[in-house]
């Protein structure tokens, strides 16, 4: 595995997290390269990140690159998610200007001239594109992400655009600013926002999926919310504290009621309604202790600071400065050097 490191920049850099997109890959390729094309010439890198894919992505990738001199594909040491895998990629790429895209081709690539033009026309830093229509989502899913947006736009304490996702121009000093930032729960689309400079939208229609099937089910969503909220504001724990009072509140009233019953003679002794205020202030308690515990959660795995990303297997010429991650070498011989130790007859080599 060879590194090669080209003398120049490019003007563009494109950045695809890939999982499982096989069928995708393909025409992914050509559509970028033709849309890179038509908006800098021939200066412009694309870099495809494979996130452990279970498919046949990787050799895909090998293949295209082996093809392509301007295609670097970068595989990760195993499934890290999309958030991690896009990191890993604007970690490495050196281009002036970035342009982030998911590889379902949902996001059309060919927007990339007008994007340009709009940041240059009003001096921005990043060119966010902001969804106006969804083609082929359910109505569930186009809810939940409405419903998602709204509510985080409500607590977070910056402010994060609505309806848009990963899909946007950066320019390189915008991105060097989101690099500065090494959290492992990574909610990039927030994080991009957090850094400011001049920021504007880009209105698109979104199209359907080229190929196969979405690699952000319920589950996955659920987590990125989770992330987004946590990430971004503390209204969680500062509503568990509201609760608390609340709950202190009504306790009291509570305890007013029974004594006006007791000494009235009115109270009639109900198993039913001690247990539903028992199981009800339990269910509160054990909602407030797992927000403090995600918090809780975030700031151990923080504390760990372990690299964001580990690459395996790199086919291209690499120019960034991989500041987050960590990339596995191949061995390239052994030097051993010898040092006394306090108490040892000899030497003991060391590595």
């Amino acid at each position: 595995m060879t590194r090669l490191v080209s003398p120049t920049t490019p003007a563009l850099s494109v950045v695809i997290p890939c999982y499982n997109e096989a069928a995708c890959l393909d025409v992914l390729h050509a559509r970028v390269s033709g849309a890179a094309r038509a908006a800098v010439g021939d200066d412009y890198e694309i870099l495809l990140i494979n996130d452990g894919s279970r498919d046949d992505s990787w050799p895909v990738m090998q293949r295209l690159a082996a093809a392509d001199p301007r295609l670097v594909v970068i595989n990760l040491s195993r499934n890290h998610g999309h958030q991690l895998a896009l990191t890993a990629g604007l970690d490495l790429c050196s281009g002036a200007q970035i342009l982030i895209i998911d590889a379902d081709l949902q996001d059309p690539p060919e927007l990339l001239t007008d994007m340009r033009a709009a940041m240059a026309s009003q001096g921005a830093d990043v060119v966010y594109a902001v969804r106006r229509k969804r083609e082929g989502e359910t109505l569930f899913k186009k809810a939940t992400a409405a419903a998602f947006y709204r509510l985080l736009d409500r607590v977070t304490d910056t402010a994060i655009p609505l309806d848009t996702g990963d899909f946007r121009l950066m320019s390189r000093r915008a991105l060097d600013a989101f690099l500065s930032m090494p959290e492992q729960a990574r909610f990039i689309r927030g994080m991009v926002a957090w850094v400011g400079f001049k920021q504007i939208p880009f209105p698109y229609d979104r199209a359907e999926r080229h190929a196969g099937e979405t690699n952000y089910p319920l589950s996955k969503m659920i987590r990125l919310a989770f992330d987004a909220v946590t990430g971004f504001s503390t209204a969680p724990l500062r509503f568990a504290s509201h609760l608390g009072l609340a709950l202190t509140g009504a306790s009291l009233l509570l305890f007013l009621y029974i004594a006006v019953g007791f000494f009235s003679g009115s109270a009639v002794a109900g198993w039913t309604s001690t247990m539903l205020v028992v199981v009800l202030l339990g269910a509160f308690q054990m909602f407030v202790l797992g927000m403090i515990g995600e918090y809780l959660g975030r700031l151990y795995v923080e504390s760990k600071r372990r690299p964001l990303y580990i690459v395996g297997d790199v086919v291209g010429p690499i120019q960034g400065r991989a500041t987050l991650g960590y990339r596995a070498e191949e061995p390239v011989g052994e030097s051993n050097v010898t040092i006394e130790t306090p108490g040892d007859n000899g030497t003991r080599p060391t590595r």
